[in-house]
């Protein structure tokens, strides 16, 4: 019998029975086996994979986020190793493309992956570095109490999560209040930060593997970007990393003389040029790479 053509193999929703797969199959890409940020991404979004023809488990994945009807993540594109090059990524990415209705997708992609997405009309609007390292918060202070400074707080869900949730869709652009909503049992911490008492902006701090992930970041300035870092990542533990805009050469600098050092680069990318709600200036660092 003549073995099935790969980009002919039938692409099936994923659910949570799906995540000891989902992660064997990280693993062979050399990618860490994080259960927490599986789990998060498929009870928050839509994972899609394509099982195996032999029962191997999934040789394919990738997961779409809806934020409202106006936008929406692509992430954890993966292929087996053994199936490279056999038409399985442009498979899954075009059942994205078709299951994504009018939302504008964005998606964030390796010198690896750009290729592809550039044939399936993603173009690339900017650059992002993973920042990671022990950050040394030293004796500088940033924000604190007194008129005209940012200071952060520990965020309450019952106090702030509504205003954190309208800020939030003015900079980002699109609702991510369901998202958001589960910051406050994801993240190890959750701030906000505040200004002659209204909000100028919020921070989060989750974990997974030996890292802590600092992000998302929304800030008016730089000043409460700083304040905001500073507090979620002083007393850590262990390496942090940041993913922010090549842009932001102020923060990148104070970053790197802070024991935070660029890691990698990848390329943010918008399908069909489609330009992207809400007012990106003020959002400083993505929650993660498959959510934006």
């Amino acid at each position: 019998m003549k073995p099935a053509d790969p980009s002919a193999l039938p692409v099936r929703r994923l659910g949570l029975a799906d995540l000891p797969h989902c992660m064997d199959l990280a693993q062979d890409r050399s990618w860490p086996r994080e259960e927490r940020k599986w789990r998060l991404l498929l009870e928050s979004g839509e994972g899609f994979g394509i099982d195996a023809p032999d029962g191997g488990g999934l040789v394919g994945t990738v997961v779409l986020t809806r934020y409202g009807r106006t936008a929406a993540a692509v992430g954890m594109m993966l292929v087996a190793s053994r199936y490279g090059g056999r038409g399985l990524g442009r498979r899954l990415l075009g059942h994205v493309l078709a299951e994504a209705g009018d939302a504008t997708l964005f998606l964030y992609a390796t010198e690896y992956g750009r290729p592809l997405y550039e044939k399936l009309g993603f173009e690339t609007v900017g650059l992002i570095e993973a920042r990671t390292g022990r950050f040394d918060a030293g004796d500088e202070p940033y924000g604190g109490p007194g008129p005209g400074r940012s200071s952060s707080r520990p965020a309450e869900p019952g106090r702030d999560l509504a205003a954190l949730c309208a800020l939030d869709v003015e900079v980002f652009g699109a609702d991510r209040s369901r998202l958001l909503a589960r910051l406050f049992t994801f993240a190890e911490q959750v701030r906000v930060a505040e200004r002659d008492g209204a909000l100028t902006g919020y921070g989060a701090a989750w974990r997974s593997g030996d890292r802590l992930f600092v992000g998302p970041i929304v800030a008016e300035d730089d000043e409460t970007a700083r304040a905001l870092i500073t507090d979620l990542a002083r007393d850590a533990d262990t390496r942090i990393r940041i993913d922010l805009g090549h842009h932001r050469r102020e923060l990148t600098s104070w970053l790197a003389g802070h024991g935070v050092p660029q890691t990698s680069t990848t390329s943010f990318m918008v399908h069909g040029g489609r330009a992207l709600p809400g007012d990106r200036s003020r959002l400083v660092a993505s929650f993660m790479s498959a959510l934006g």
